[in-house]
């Protein structure tokens, strides 16, 4: 169920609830975009008078607080639910165990632990946003089975298969914004856009669009400004104001950040980034922009399509550029790996071993 909530409900967690009661399911429900209800409210509306004696089974440790709505473990105490399955604990301080101790004051066991490593990468955005106020950063492209992602032309399309694809696209529809360089827009003049509904069926607002271009090359005439949704122009503090004053202009927003030679500092972007409440980034950029988060150490997952193509050529464009390390022995390391085909693709994920 809780998948059914990603892509809609941030900086709220993605949570599902199924209500049992003899066997049988009489509540369910995900949680719904921020200011409605949560998914143990949707659960427990549905199961009415049925909840009485019911177990329920939860993605997330109820919540005990007043927010934008009240608490959910008021109404599972008043709705009388006998005992609940927490897949973990929330994460967010103001939680983090004190939901479990309410319900269990109220006489309502809690057990935690079920299904926790699926619960747990589901909640991944949220968690870091909820402990650090900063998004999470997935980092994806695709590259040839020699590590290019274009040739030495700079023709890039396409590497990946059309399945390929639109996972992609589904990648941008759970995602609160996405990142690219200035010399993608340059080049490819694309949409950024996501063109798939999701698995909940709900459309939800595009994701917020953020150009990396420290000195403002990107014109104004570009797609990106006449897509629906928001676009962020991440420039360097030493802009021209002509050039910021156009891209506001354009319906853009902008923010001013520290640059050296030619980068803006992507780390100040995501601080930023977390005071909007954008809890999630998808990177896309080319080569320049991902070896500038790699050599940051500032990517939290990584997703990459490898299509069985071979580019060559010493001057084709690999995928990860920068600084890189000296050392094989210090390269960044991905942990809990998993890989899946979409159709001739091999899709390769993990998160980024941290320190």
């Amino acid at each position: 169920m809780a998948v059914l909530a990603l892509g809609h409900v941030s900086p709220n967690p993605a949570v599902g609830c199924v209500i049992v009661k003899n066997g049988e399911v009489v509540g369910k429900g995900y949680t719904q975009p921020p200011g409605s209800d949560h998914a143990e409210i949707v659960a427990l509306k549905e199961a009415g008078k049925k909840a009485r004696g019911a177990t329920m089974y939860v993605t997330l440790e109820p919540c005990c607080h007043y927010g934008r709505t009240p608490p959910c473990t008021k109404a599972i105490i008043e709705a009388g639910i006998k005992d609940v399955h927490a897949a973990i604990l929330d994460p967010n301080p103001i939680v983090d165990g004190k939901g479990k101790a309410m319900l269990e004051k109220a006489g309502i066991p809690v057990a935690t632990g079920e299904n926790a490593e699926i619960a747990s990468e589901i909640t991944a955005a949220y968690t870091k946003y909820i402990t650090t106020g900063e998004p999470f950063v997935t980092v994806k492209f695709a590259m040839s089975l020699d590590g290019k992602i274009a040739t030495r032309t700079g023709d890039s399309k396409w590497i990946s298969s059309e399945e390929s694809r639109r996972f992609a696209h589904y990648l941008r529809y759970i995602t609160d914004a996405i990142v690219v360089g200035v010399n993608t827009v340059l080049a490819d003049d694309p949409h950024l856009t996501y063109r798939f509904c999701g698995r909940g069926g709900i459309v939800k607002r595009q994701p917020l669009r953020i150009i990396l271009d420290a000195t403002g090359q990107t014109p104004v005439t570009a797609k990106i400004f006449h897509e629906p949704g928001t676009v962020l122009m991440a420039v360097g503090d030493k802009i021209e104001p002509s050039k910021k004053k156009a891209y506001l202009d354009a319906g853009a927003d902008v923010v001013l950040l520290p640059a050296k030679r030619g980068l803006v500092d992507l780390s100040a972007l995501f601080k930023s980034l977390g005071a909007r409440q954008v809890a999630s980034v998808l990177v896309e950029g080319g080569s320049t922009v991902l070896g500038s988060v790699f050599d940051g150490g500032l990517a939290d997952k990584v997703i990459a399509f490898v299509a069985p193509v071979i580019i060559g050529g010493k001057q084709a464009t690999t995928a990860v550029g920068g600084k890189g390390f000296a050392e094989v022995m210090n390269a960044t390391k991905l942990e809990d790996v998993k890989s899946r085909v979409f159709n001739t693709d091999i899709m390769i994920s993990g998160y980024v071993r941290k320190s």
